[in-house]
């Protein structure tokens, strides 16, 4: 995440590492936070960002949506040093803030909640056919 002088958003980057490769945040939330300022952001609105971006027939970029969103208020509320919903101390860390002459650069962290929820693969489901009547 990288701020201004003034601590407003210039610009972030998300992105999902996954078993088997990285999925990148293109969900327009960038864009739409340019030059907000922090308070601001921590007040989006999930529901809301998903019409303003035009996301509502697209079930997969919401979903990396709620993530990126997630990320950025964590990245957020642990950069003014507040509790916020989306902070989630155990899980969220800030790596480094390096300050230049105009801006200020925060890299965070997020990794998975300690116990997750079983995953059942689709081929190992097995289905039965329905009876007819």
């Amino acid at each position: 995440m990288q701020l201004d002088s003034q601590e407003r958003l210039l610009s972030f980057q998300f992105a999902k590492v996954t078993c088997s490769s990285e999925i990148s945040a293109q969900t327009g939330l960038c864009s739409f936070c340019h030059l907000k300022t922090l308070p601001e952001i921590l007040e989006l609105d999930f529901s809301m960002l998903v019409s303003a971006l035009n996301l509502n027939e697209d079930q997969e970029r919401q979903f990396v949506l709620y993530l990126e969103l997630e990320a950025l208020k964590a990245a957020i509320a642990q950069y003014l040093c507040i509790e916020h919903p989306a902070y989630d101390a155990e899980r969220c860390r800030i790596t480094s803030i390096e300050h230049s002459g105009d801006s200020i650069d925060i890299a965070l962290i997020i990794l998975p909640p300690k116990e997750l929820p079983k995953i059942t693969s689709c081929s190992s489901v097995k289905t039965k056919p329905e009876a007819l009547s």
